[in-house]
């Protein structure tokens, strides 16, 4: 079962060899950036110093997305030991629960020939009906996969671990402002203050979950229901999300720089120069995509969003259920509005910060 072609979002550079750009090098061919993911050459950029416990600085320093190698092997054990521990058929059952709640929340108790709209030429007659609208991102994406996540992992308050985790979101990467530090310093704390007992490096990998959670889980809903909520009842949730995190992946790019001087795709890289990995640009690569425009469905291979190789994402498929929970039940229920679509303005993400629909 074939849907249209979905263009490349803008920004998105086409497929080629190595080049410079302004930090380093972009790295945009399939081949290329797998090589990088894969060679142990190819590391994660430093963390940066640690701070106390409890705060920003502190949880970059410990989880294993920013470790170094020799820190990496344990440190990813302990999140996939607390990921084995769930099921995600379960996260995805308790997904579509809580969006069932929230839509059935959001449906106007106002009789319907209360709910019309009013004629355009201030004539008494009643216009068409005007069904309630929701808006996905702020009411289900961003906070049911983090609240059903977070229970499962044992935070005493999901529903205000949601928010926390999704201020240090916006600061765990390089670049944020001091106000939005702050913000995620606080968050931390109150993160750390309602997780279960545990020694500070277990601690710091399970809140690590729900970060990495939170704007890539988020971003994958939002394009699937921006691209698929209109496809046939027929395609499955899953195939839907597989294709649309291929077309349109929340996660667009990822960093490594290189410890030694190596080849990488007919270009010499030397020892200590970062490395830009566009997924975006992989994805679509016509040498291994053909018709890479095209979302076809059961396409061979995986798309390169969740990463590969040691530093792979270990909750690949708890995000996907977890996503695949919301979705199912936006699909069933919900119908497409024509707005605009807006985006938040980051170098390496790509989430919607606003998108409405209406309840069937």
């Amino acid at each position: 079962m074939d849907l249209p072609t979905i263009t490349a979002a803008p920004g998105t550079p086409a497929c080629g060899p190595p080049t410079r750009g302004d930090d380093g090098w972009v790295v945009t061919r399939h081949a290329d950036v797998t090589a990088a993911l894969t060679d142990p050459r190819c590391v994660v950029p430093p963390a940066g110093p640690p701070g106390p416990t409890g705060t920003l600085a502190w949880l970059r320093a410990t989880v294993s997305r920013f470790s170094p190698p020799e820190h990496h092997r344990g440190r990813r054990a302990i999140a996939v030991a607390a990921l084995d521990a769930l099921d995600p058929r379960d996260l995805s059952v308790a997904a579509a629960r809580r969006t069932d709640e929230i839509l059935d929340r959001s449906a106007s108790p106002v009789p319907p020939q209360l709910r019309r709209a009013p004629a355009s030429t201030g004539s008494v007659k009643q216009g068409p009906f005007l069904a309630p609208r929701v808006e996905v991102m702020g009411e289900a994406a961003r906070c049911v996969p983090l609240e059903v996540l977070g229970e499962r992992l044992g935070l005493a308050d999901p529903a205000a671990a949601a928010p926390a985790v999704t201020a240090v979101a916006a600061a765990y990467h390089p670049g944020a402002a001091p106000a939005a530090l702050a913000r995620a310093d606080r968050a931390v704390a109150a993160l750390v203050a309602m997780s279960p007992p545990a020694p500070p490096e277990v601690t710091a990998n399970r809140i690590g979950l729900l970060v990495q959670a939170a704007d890539a889980t988020a971003g994958l809903i939002g394009a699937a229901v921006r691209h698929g909520l209109a496809a046939p009842a027929a395609l499955a949730t899953a195939a839907l999300l597989a294709e649309v995190l291929r077309l349109d992946p929340p996660v667009r790019a990822t960093r490594r720089i290189a410890t030694v001087a190596l080849d990488l795709g007919g270009r010499t890289i030397r020892a200590g120069e970062p490395l830009l990995l566009r997924f975006d640009a992989a994805n679509r690569d016509p040498a291994v995509r053909p018709e890479p425009d095209r979302f076809v469905v059961d396409r061979p291979g995986a798309a390169l969003t969740f990463g590969a190789g040691v530093r792979g994402c270990p909750g690949s498929g708890h995000a996907l259920a977890l996503a695949a929970g919301v979705v199912d039940v936006l699909r069933r229920r919900c119908a497409p509005v024509d707005t605009p679509v807006r985006y938040d303005p980051h170098p390496t993400l790509r989430v919607p910060t606003r998108l409405e629909v209406t309840l069937r």
